[in-house]
């Protein structure tokens, strides 16, 4: 599941998330008032990607100091949240492993106010955990899989596709002045979303699900 061109629907969901949801308009609001760097943890393992472009994204947000996270267990970074010093989560791990423990301190930093942003081959993460589906909103499948009395089929990706990317929520604040473009990188079909997700960033492609770019505001049950 090898990207090529990676960067610029990961830029837009980063800017969704700082600048549009309302616990991390929090998290902008408190930055701003002590004039501090918006901490961001970047949380990798499990699957390659192009290091070099994708660091030097982040490194062009003059507002934003990460840290990388690569995970050796799955998910070692909930092990123990208690001295926890991030404002914001970017997912670009595809790993699967993690305990009630860790789960249970997942979900307590997005109680907390900490944001959240899920990239790419991070939609198939923690694959028997049913509330991470809840929290990002979509689910890539990597097997056929029954849920909920139903039977999903595997999802399915290819790579090196010319895509061509439609706006289609003019209204969201990440996407005005942005017109229709097309991007080389992989497309990913059949996977599960929610009805709820307001989606920014679609396309036609045959092999692509519609839905590429989607803000939302998770609430738990």
């Amino acid at each position: 599941m090898k990207r090529t061109i990676p960067l610029f629907s990961c830029l837009l969901l980063l800017i969704a998330l700082l600048c549009s949801c309302d616990t991390c308009s929090q998290h902008q609001d408190s930055v701003d008032k002590h004039q501090q760097k918006i901490k961001v943890v970047i949380v990798t393992g499990g699957h390659d990607f192009e290091r070099t472009p994708f660091f030097e994204m982040f490194n062009s947000f003059d507002n934003v100091r990460y840290t990388e996270a690569q995970q050796t267990d799955h998910s070692e970074i909930f092990e123990d949240i208690s001295d926890w010093d991030y404002d914001v989560i970017v997912l670009y791990n595809m790993t699967q492993n993690i305990s009630p423990k860790r789960r249970g301190n997942f979900t307590k930093l997005l109680e907390k106010g900490v944001g959240l942003v899920a990239l790419h081959h991070s939609i198939a993460n923690f694959q028997n955990w049913p509330e991470y589906r809840r929290i990002i909103g979509a689910k890539y499948y990597l097997k056929p899989t029954a849920e909920g009395g139903v039977t999903y089929p595997g999802s399915q990706y290819e790579h090196d596709v010319n895509i061509d990317v439609r706006i289609s929520d003019l209204t969201h604040p990440v996407t005005q002045g942005l017109s229709d473009f097309a991007i080389n990188d992989e497309t990913y079909n059949l996977f599960t979303v929610d009805q709820d997700n307001r989606y920014l960033l679609t396309t036609d492609h045959p092999t692509s699900n519609p839905q590429l770019v989607r803000a939302y505001h998770h609430q738990r049950t």
